[in-house]
């Protein structure tokens, strides 16, 4: 699979939604067929978010998926992730890039039209954008920016930059959302919420429900 070809569906962990180390995530995600996962903690300490990223990477080796690190260039070159995730205030895409080299897949986060351009302008390998629907795996999340707001950002920017929509997302609107122009959707808390046991099932609904 080529650096740019994102799959339709990108499940984020997280720790204290789901009650399960990230490597356990990881496991019950790709047994239900994901393949690009990106690994976000915002409560451990560093070096224990490098402990829980590390035996989940030898995981998702193990199942030949892809592992994405949520903010940390540093955890991410350590271990030799495959890419990063930044946001707003994180090191900017271009010492990322240098940091990681050509072949790292590095997204960045965006919160409406002005910053999705000004982002397009970085050597990324796809954007983000979200909130799109209202979302609690979030503390102080930015405001929503619905549906015609995601059409208007793709429109915006160049069709080979993969927009990926996050926010929200469930297996009920997952849909539109592709159909408003992303080309993925990233999705938490309807995969990692409530029964646990659930989690490949549910991999396997989004899955039947974006292809």
């Amino acid at each position: 699979m080529s650096r740019n070809a994102l799959p339709k569906l990108y499940p984020i962990t997280d720790l204290r939604l789901s009650g399960l180390p990230h490597a356990e995530q990881v496991a019950r995600l790709s047994r239900g067929g994901a393949s690009l996962i990106q690994l976000r903690e915002k409560n451990l300490s560093p070096r224990e978010f490098y402990r829980e990223a590390e035996q989940a990477l030898l995981v998702a080796r193990e199942r030949g998926a892809r592992i994405i690190i949520n903010d940390r260039v540093d955890i991410a070159l350590a271990l030799g992730a495959d890419g990063v995730h930044l946001g707003q205030e994180d090191l900017d895409a271009e010492s990322a890039r240098r940091l990681l080299g050509e072949a790292a897949i590095i997204g960045f986060s965006t919160h409406n039209i002005e910053q999705a351009i000004e982002a397009a302008r970085h050597p990324l390998d796809y954007l983000a954008i979200g909130p799109i629907f209202n979302t609690t795996s979030k503390e102080n999340p930015d405001p929503e920016i619905g549906l015609a707001t995601l059409r208007r950002v793709r429109d915006a920017l160049p069709r080979a930059l993969p927009l990926v929509a996050i926010g929200g997302i469930t297996r009920t609107n997952a849909r539109a959302a592709l159909e408003a122009g992303a080309d993925a959707v990233a999705v938490i808390g309807d995969l990692l919420g409530g029964d646990a046991s659930l989690i490949a099932s549910r991999i396997r609904e989004f899955l039947e429900i974006l292809n």
